[in-house]
């Protein structure tokens, strides 16, 4: 459960309280057979390409030619159209474009566009985190809703009870002194449990949302704590200091942004919340720049794991490169086989990885794939400095995604996710170019090296990898 918690104080006590009442209460569910669904979806689909603009949807004749256009941009390839076809079939929701999307690199660049976002807010702010920890950067934050509640905008704070348990009462019961509606997801005190819901601790709400007065928003893989910034929240068992952890975000502006507010107000209804006071919460969308913008929400449940399909999707049918970033990589037999079938149609298939981990069971969990994937082609590396704790992907040289998935069974399975993915060549440039800077900052591993690693290693990947389901 390595994606339960942030920082070494929280992991054994979650990792223990999540695994036992796993195990005990919903047993050893899996993924469904999404290559299936996917063959079903795209031989039915005979819908016209749909996207959203500022005023509203496109005509079909626009919509195929901005499809066309993007697909001018690389050589030959199916997975725009394919995309395309796929998420508009399961998920029924459009493209949006009109959006000017903002690459983030790291927790200094993502905490300072966020707090210039909140400080310019003039009519609410909706907060959604896995984590919102008391420490440095946790107390800014505070700080800074607490003010624009006393000027009169309406705030609003989804955090998860387990992701944010060693965060003391008081420090939310502050927020909501301040003037701040603060909802905790799935509380994992069952006695705290609202009545008409049912105790869903296998159920995180692993989203990382933040949008201001509708009309901007935030999504990606940084929590609010002081590990982004090497802070004293982020030192070792040694007692030194850890380097800051590498993560991706992303601020969107223009009609997206619609798309993550609804994101937040379904989940904030689910969790039965007080009813959110009347405000501007869906603006006119003004068009903010000509980025192509796909919202995508995951929810458990076998007609809601839209992020699994959409990636397996993609690197089903990407004809040249396939570089993915994660933190946590335990795959199902589905993804390994979609990216050791990539290789073998040609397909440059890189994946980076941390060198080492906060949590001990996924680092040698993941590993156990290690020898497949290096025999069937793919190139992995692992990145040293401070954990990386990014959830990127960037394929074809013209289809990005960034968001809070982990490519685990956990976030596929039983969590709430979101992902944006973002459609044009400029962008997936700028992904590939951080994509690159970060390999600069790590080891390739060599099958020959591999297969050289100490007897024990072996042991501790066959026997984590039994808790993949959970993990």
């Amino acid at each position: 459960m390595k994606n339960l918690s942030t920082g070494p104080l929280m992991r054994p006590l979650c990792l223990l309280l999540t695994f036992l009442c796993l195990v005990a209460v919903f047993g050893c569910a899996s993924l469904p057979n999404v290559q299936n669904m996917i063959v079903h979806k795209l031989s039915r689909s005979d819908q016209p390409t749909r996207i959203m603009g500022a005023k509203g949807e496109l005509s079909s004749k626009t919509s195929k030619a901005m499809i066309k256009r993007l697909e001018g941009q690389v050589d030959e390839t199916e997975l725009l159209q394919q995309q395309v076809q796929l998420m508009q079939s399961i998920s029924g929701s459009p493209l949006v474009a009109g959006n000017k999307v903002t690459l983030l690199i790291d927790g200094k660049a993502t905490y300072a566009a966020m707090f210039k976002a909140i400080q310019n807010a003039r009519d609410h702010i909706n907060f959604e985190t896995f984590i919102f920890e008391d420490d440095e950067v946790g107390n800014l934050f505070s700080d800074l809703l607490i003010g624009k509640s006393a000027e009169g905008v309406q705030v609003s704070l989804i955090y998860d009870s387990l992701g944010s348990m060693n965060t003391p009462v008081s420090f939310f019961q502050r927020l909501r002194d301040g003037g701040v509606l603060v909802l905790e997801f799935n509380p994992v005190n069952p006695g705290k449990v609202l009545k008409g819901k049912e105790w869903a601790l296998d159920n995180r709400d692993h989203r990382k949302i933040l949008i201001v007065d509708g009309a901007i928003a935030f999504t990606g893989g940084v929590n609010i704590s002081g590990v982004y910034s090497g802070s004293s929240a982020s030192r070792s068992r040694s007692g030194k200091e850890e380097k800051p952890w590498r993560d991706t975000h992303v601020r969107i502006e223009g009609p997206a942004a619609a798309r993550l507010q609804r994101l937040f107000i379904n989940t904030w209804e689910r969790q039965k919340g007080p009813t959110l006071p009347k405000r501007n919460y869906f603006p006119y969308a003004k068009q903010a720049g000509d980025t192509l913008v796909w919202v995508v929400g995951s929810l458990p449940g076998e007609k809601n794991r839209l992020i699994f399909m959409m990636y397996l999707s993609a690197i089903t049918h990407a004809e040249n490169s396939i570089y993915l970033t994660t933190p946590y990589f335990v795959p199902d037999d589905q993804m390994l086989k979609a990216l050791t079938e990539a290789t073998a149609r040609g397909v440059d298939v890189k994946i980076l990885l941390p060198a080492s981990s906060d949590s001990i069971l996924v680092y040698h969990a993941s590993r156990h794939y290690y020898t497949r994937l290096l025999k069937a082609g793919v190139q992995l590396f692992e990145r040293h400095g401070g954990m990386l704790h990014a959830k990127t992907a960037v394929i074809d040289d013209v289809w990005s995604t960034i968001g809070s998935n982990n490519l685990d069974t956990r976030s596929f399975l039983t969590n709430d996710e979101a992902n944006a993915v973002i459609l044009g060549r400029d962008f997936a440039d700028s992904m590939q170019a951080m994509f690159e800077r970060d390999l600069k900052e790590s080891d390739r591993i060599s099958l020959e090296e591999w297969e050289k690693r100490p007897l024990d290693n072996h042991l501790k990947e066959w026997f984590f990898r039994l808790f993949k389901h959970w993990l």
